[in-house]
């Protein structure tokens, strides 16, 4: 063989590394047109759907209520965003969607209640709190907020507007949780939030926890400055910043209070507060070494320690509020784990209901009506309550839908269930759809505690897992409620497993085995009876990091929520279960491709990262062995930035996926199950979408607000994205198909259809229930089939609608189109238009439906201006139906039966009813006695066959009589209303109305070729018109006759959807 010459080498090498090049160029340049194309506006129509639940809500952050109508009431979420109620509480309205969901503070200017300033980040520093970027105010009751300052303070512990002029406020800021900052403290406006004035400081570990103002002398203020530090692996309540400042000049100077009874010894956490009623008497919840309640009865002077007892002390970091009542000036109270109540000024403390007191624990919010101190409201862990006894009894306000998941799961039922832990609301599960919207009532609790994952057995359906904080994970029986505690030990007894306090669990999609991470990672093929311990300690092992016990400053506090150096999340590959990905929260991740006998730390291929960066999330792809995707979370040590990375080489190497695009730190990754390009980012504010690999980043915005995202699925059958929210329950945007589609192709077309999934003919069920306005009803997916078609440009001029043909040719609908630039989702109800029904003196809704169209292959035509565009659409039965093809076809065709049925009863009905009306006008008018007992005659006839069809009784819309409108009407009902064969009954019963129906129609048809006919010639004679009642084209032209009034044309796709969704079946 001749060997190559090295000119010809380098000519073949020099060609190759060109066509590399050229391919990747290509690729660049796609992504790069692609991203230009993508913006907010292109998903369109594609909205997300909340479902809940509401039935134990979330932790609440903050209250306020007008002084003057306390049913005007504004409340601020952890993580939930603010809600807004004129009625007390029994309707809320999201009012703050477009900001960030955690907040800290809310304050109403009682002298202009539509004015309404809010503080973002939480103020109650758990590990799990989530962040803010300033101050918001609307001065429209909450229709539209401007940012109006402080944007890195991060969280704000508490507003005040002056009572005597609404441009002065002050805000408390505590400033950044885990690391140094300088916009912390007490801060002033006196020009309504154009301008802030730092007017209270002390250094950047020290933020304003509280403060309080006189309320006759706004010149007298109280503040309580707090030093504190969280770490991911400890946390520091106290130090040489706390103190407890007070002004006299309105904030202009500050004087540290000391001595005189107030503690000499290091403080942490202050809460201050001023009796409305007494203000000379002032309270101070301070933490120290003998943490206590002290009171001032002369204005700061001195102070009294009045109670050391565990109603004042416990968990200062998280209980820190103190409420004098507005009304009794010895009266003072207490939240806490419950509420306490004291009489005395507070030397003494009871629990405030006698006869009730059944609400949730751990309480952050509270509000007493300053006109009427027996009315108020209680903000807690799960949810709000309201008293109109003095908290004697509580009312649970069962319609705010900010629960915190950490995690969520679905089994494959149909509808499908999804399941899920909440922050101090345990595990629950729930239907992602039902017959009538999914209410508090479809929410089944399975689990206790600070719940966190919670998923269903791959095989048994009777079984599902639960866990609670600190790595204790349960197997539980659905049937009988049994639970079996399954987690694993330590092999010898001195030694301890580090458990994360949202310790990963989970399910092997390639094994099916179980998978749990502590220091270790171990697998059960048993289902948690037995476990291997498949790696070595996988985490950084460092000790400083583990002195748990040393946690919580001046009051140690370790709930094991400061657990470190721990496996935070796991991975097996789907396509291969010996790939094995393991992140910690100390900054490893860590591969196997052997099972668990090798281990590979990855860390040192991520260029930017920061060491010891908590990993978030991994992902192994299920397109390529060698991929997976990782989030790296470093807000806990003060890097709010975004971390996405991706390996294709078992993470030798690492490219970042981050974009200036995302605004805030991330939590989480999911890859699409059917394409690669499309990626779902869950972040601390929002979530976000990239069609492109992770090139670029779009943030998700159809009825998705800035709410903090922990954990996300894609649904393998139903293809619908679910997400888990901390602060807004579970929310689901339904088939995601329309996304897999977006690639550069279709955005360079001016119109494109989507392919969509055929339209599945479910059969829903049926609901009564008329539980009051106060119920909240998470949405169901839309029963109406979805047309989507893509538009380069929002349609401006010319004609615009849909038309849509069976496989005859013939057209069965006609919709307006979405004109939107971007995706476009237009409803359609998949039914024939109402059958007309005869005009009658009774009420008839049974049958307001027009009969489903049959399964098939349909065209739809799109008219846009002068050019049309078609696409194909299917409809077809659901696949596990209990109802077989041929019952199914059995029903199709009685329904329409009767459907027609109605038609021409409508149609005899109006002919019989024109020539009894025309009868007795020419009566009227001729006086010919002979033709006058003639057209009496026929006039008779006819209302004596009209009394035969339809009721006729002029008295309430409830006659009572039951004639063959009314038979047919509820037949109808009765066998479109189920899906399968209709009964021989019904069948029979058909049978015998058409016979009847046919009598009436040979007699009308044979009074108009016989005696009507000999009665016009007369008649005309006479000059007078002739009878002629409708023609069977001029009824198929007239609009609806009688039963439920309908839209012209078409059924309204949105009326059947919303009808369908509320159980209601005819």
């Amino acid at each position: 063989m001749k060997p190559i010459s090295p000119s010809k080498l380098h000519i073949f090498f020099t060609s190759y590394l060109l066509f590399c090049l050229g391919a990747c160029m290509q690729t660049v340049f796609a992504q790069n047109a692609a991203s230009a194309l993508v913006d907010e506006n292109t998903f369109g129509e594609i909205e997300a759907r909340h479902i809940g639940p509401a039935t134990m809500s979330g932790r609440i952050a903050a209250i306020d209520a007008c002084n003057k109508d306390p049913h005007l009431l504004y409340v601020g979420a952890a993580g939930g965003g603010v809600w807004k109620s004129k009625n007390g509480g029994t309707t809320f309205k999201a009012v703050f969607e477009e900001h960030p969901q955690s907040i800290g503070a809310i304050a109403i200017d009682q002298q202009h209640p539509d004015t309404v300033w809010v503080g973002t980040g939480e103020p109650w520093t758990r590990n799990s709190t989530s962040v803010g970027n300033g101050v918001y105010k609307t001065t429209n009751g909450g229709e539209k907020w401007e940012q109006a300052g402080l944007p890195n303070s991060e969280r704000i512990s508490r507003i005040i507007v002056h009572p005597q002029n609404s441009n002065v406020v002050y805000v408390a800021a505590l400033g950044h949780l885990w690391g140094p900052n300088t916009e912390r403290g007490l801060f002033q406006t006196t020009d309504g939030g154009k301008t802030w004035n730092k007017i209270l400081y002390v250094d950047d570990n020290t933020g304003c926890a509280s403060v309080c103002i006189h309320p006759n002398n706004p010149n007298v203020m109280y503040a309580g400055m707090w030093d504190f530090r969280r770490q991911p692996f400890t946390f520091r309540s106290g130090g040489k910043g706390s103190g407890l400042y007070q002004s006299v000049d309105g904030g202009k100077t500050w004087k540290k209070l000391q001595g005189n009874g107030l503690p000499q010894t290091e403080m942490g956490r202050i809460a201050v507060a001023v009796s409305p009623v007494a203000p000379y008497a002032v309270y101070a919840l301070i933490e120290s070494e003998k943490t206590g309640l002290y009171r001032s009865l002369d204005e700061g002077k001195t102070w009294e320690l009045m109670n050391t007892s565990t109603a004042v002390n416990e968990r200062p970091f998280y209980f820190s509020n103190i409420t004098p009542d507005t009304q009794e000036p010895d009266k003072v109270y207490k939240p806490g784990f419950i509420l306490q109540v004291s009489n005395d000024g507070g030397r003494t403390f009871s629990g405030t209901a006698v006869e009730g007191g059944n609400y949730h624990v751990d309480l952050h919010a509270f509000w007493v009506s300053p006109t009427n101190n027996r009315f108020m409201y209680l903000g807690t862990d799960g949810g709000v309550y309201v008293s109109s006894d003095k908290g004697n009894t509580w009312l649970f306000l069962q319609n705010l839908p900010v629960s915190q998941f950490y995690h969520v799961a679905a089994d494959n039922e149909r509808p499908y269930n999804v399941y899920g832990g909440l922050q101090d609301n345990g595990s629950w599960m729930g239907p992602s759809r039902t017959a009538g919207g999914i209410t508090n009532a479809d929410w089944k609790s399975v689990g206790f505690g600070d719940g966190f994952n919670a998923f269903p057995d791959n095989d048994d359906n009777n079984i599902l897992y639960w866990q609670w904080q600190g790595g204790n994970i349960v197997r539980y029986y659905k049937k009988t409620g049994e639970f079996k505690q399954i987690r694993p030990y330590a092999e010898q007894a001195k030694d301890m497993l580090r458990f994360n306090w949202n310790t990963p669990y989970t399910f092997g999609e390639k094994s099916r085995a179980l998978y749990v991470g502590a220091q270790f990672l171990y697998r059960s093929a048993d289902k948690g009876d037995t476990w291997q311990k498949i790696s070595p300690d996988l985490t950084t092992n460092n000790p400083e990091k583990q002195k748990q016990e040393e946690s919580g400053g001046l009051t140690v506090d370790n709930s094991t929520a400061e657990n470190h150096c721990t496996i935070f999340t796991i991975s097996e590959s789907p396509l291969d279960a010996s790939v094995i990905w393991a992140g910690t929260d100390d900054g490893n991740l860590q591969v196997t491709t052997d099972g668990g006998k090798n281990w590979n730390n990855t860390i040192a291929g991520i260029a930017g990262l920061p060491a010891n960066t908590w990993c978030s999330y991994v992902e192994a792809s299920r397109f390529d062995k060698g991929t997976a995707y990782a989030v790296f979370d470093g807000h806990t040590q003060g890097d709010k930035k975004p971390y996405v990375f991706k390996t294709t080489d078992y993470g030798k190497t690492w490219t970042s996926l981050s974009s200036d695009k995302i605004p805030t730190f991330c939590r989480v990754i999911k890859e699409d199950r059917k394409n690669k390009d499309l990626l779902f980012l869950g972040t601390e504010m929002g979530l976000y979408v990239s069609v492109d690999g992770g090139a670029n980043w779009v943030r998700f915005k159809g009825n998705f607000p800035q709410v903090p995202v922990y954990d996300m699925l894609i649904h393998p059958a139903e293809d619908d994205l679910i997400v888990a929210t901390h602060g807004r329950g579970v929310v689901i945007v339904d088939d995601i198909t329309a996304l897999r589609q977006i690639t550069p192709q279709l955005l360079e077309q001016e119109v494109a259809f989507i392919e969509q999934k055929p339209y599945i003919i479910r059969t829903p069920g049926s609901v009564q229930a008329f539980s009051g306005d106060q119920e909240f009803v998470g949405r169901n997916p839309s029963s109406a089939a979805m047309i989507t078609y893509y538009l380069k440009k929002r349609h401006v001029f010319g004609d615009m609608y849909l038309q849509i043909f069976n496989e005859k040719g013939e057209k069965v609908s006609e919709l307006p189109a979405g004109k939107r630039k971007g995706i476009n989702r237009v409803k359609w109800a998949t039914r024939r238009k109402p059958p007309k029904v005869p005009a009658s003196q009774s009420l008839d809704y049974q049958a307001a439906f027009g009969p489903s169209l049959p399964p098939g292959q349909y065209t739809v035509k799109m008219v846009k201006g002068d050019q049309t565009y078609t696409a194909k659409m299917s409809i077809a039965f659901e696949e596990k139906s209990m109802h077989t093809i041929a019952d199914r076809q059995a029903q199709l065709e009685a329904t329409n039966k009767a459907y027609d049925m109605l038609e021409e009863l409508s149609f005899v009905a109006k002919q019989v009813t024109d020539i009894m009306e025309q009868s007795k006008d020419r009566a009227s008018k001729t006086k010919n006695t002979v033709l006058q007992g003639k057209l009496t005659e026929l006039e008779n006839l006819m209302d004596a066959q009209r009394k035969e069809m339809m009721a006729t009784k002029k008295t309430t819309a409830i006659t009572g009589e039951i004639r063959l409108r009314e038979k047919l009407s509820e037949l109808y009902s009765a066998i479109s209303g189920y899906d399968g064969k209709p009964t021989d009954a019904q069948l029979n019963r058909l049978t015998a109305i058409d016979a009847e129906m046919k009598n009436i129609q040979s007699m009308v048809v044979k009074l108009l070729s016989g005696n009507i006919a000999t009665i016009n010639e007369q008649l005309t004679a006479e000059g007078l018109q002739a009878i002629q009642p409708t023609t069977r084209e001029q009824f198929d032209k007239e609009e609806q006759l009688g039963g439920a009034p309908m839209p012209k044309n078409e059924i309204d796709a949105r009326q059947t959807e919303l009808l369908l969704q509320f159980g209601i079946r005819f």
